[in-house]
């Protein structure tokens, strides 16, 4: 997986952009994640597909398929709704494609794609499309503008990202009830908050697996103790994080598509 640079003026919508080469000889790993991401897929010469993944509460294991490339971009929590036009919520645990939600316009940036020679102009075409979105939808303006809700939703992911603070405490500090915080997470990241912040420490363990020991892992993301964490991690990726990081995975099932 190589990691690509999106343009700086969608820099406050998009988290991270990725290209990949799927390999089918090993199984494909999708971990629980609190992003939406949209994906184009090159299944050829000139063929390829637009897809839109939505937050994934757990994690999935998938047979893994030969693929020329795909482009993936993480979209930002909270950015769902402004740049596809759909509140997260309605995506959460599915892949659908991009037709089902901008119907002839997904239908055409496809036939673009498929046209186009290498991932930078991928990349860049999906770019200008989602700055078109941007620009003519009730949202608009890429300028990152953001109202009380988004002030409200960035600085409560932050929290939930780093420092671990519980979410009463969360919405007391935020001069918010519970519920407005729940239904804010709900609608447009997809998840309620508690589970974002689940989904945060598994990633962190996933991501700092090797560098510490197991109980010291736990404590430094904010668990109760190592059995603790253990429970969660296996609630989310199915395994546990010893057998995940020696390569114990569950058996793979069929995508969707």
């Amino acid at each position: 997986m190589d990691a690509m640079t999106p343009m700086p003026v969608l820099r406050p919508w998009i988290a991270d952009v990725a290209l990949m080469r799927p390999d089918g000889a090993r199984p494909v790993v999708h971990l629980p994640d609190a992003a939406t991401a949209l994906v184009y897929r090159r299944t050829g010469d000139r063929d390829g597909d637009l897809r839109v993944v939505g937050p994934r509460s757990r994690a999935t294991y998938n047979p893994g398929k030969d693929l020329p490339m795909c482009v993936r971009a993480r979209l930002r929590p909270g950015a769902a709704r402004p740049l596809l036009g759909v509140p997260a919520v309605e995506l959460r645990d599915r892949a659908v494609p991009l037709t089902d939600l901008w119907g002839d316009r997904a239908a055409r940036l496809e036939d673009r794609l498929n046209e186009l020679a290498g991932p930078d102009a991928i990349l860049r075409a999906i770019e200008h499309a989602l700055l078109d979105g941007l620009h003519g939808g009730p949202d608009g303006g890429a300028d990152g503008g953001a109202d009380a809700r988004d002030l409200l939703l960035r600085e409560a992911v932050e929290s939930l990202s780093t420092t671990g603070e519980r979410v009463a405490a969360l919405a007391r500090r935020l001069s918010v009830s519970e519920r407005h915080l729940r239904d804010l997470f709900t609608d447009r990241v997809g998840l309620p908050p508690k589970r974002f912040a689940r989904i945060q420490r598994v990633r962190t363990v996933l991501a700092r697996a090797g560098s510490a020991q197991w109980a010291g892992l736990a404590s430094d993301t904010g668990y109760y103790d190592q059995s603790h964490m253990t429970a969660d991690f296996h609630a989310l990726m199915g395994v546990s994080p010893a057998a995940f990081s020696a390569g114990r995975l569950p058996a793979s099932t069929p995508c969707a598509a």
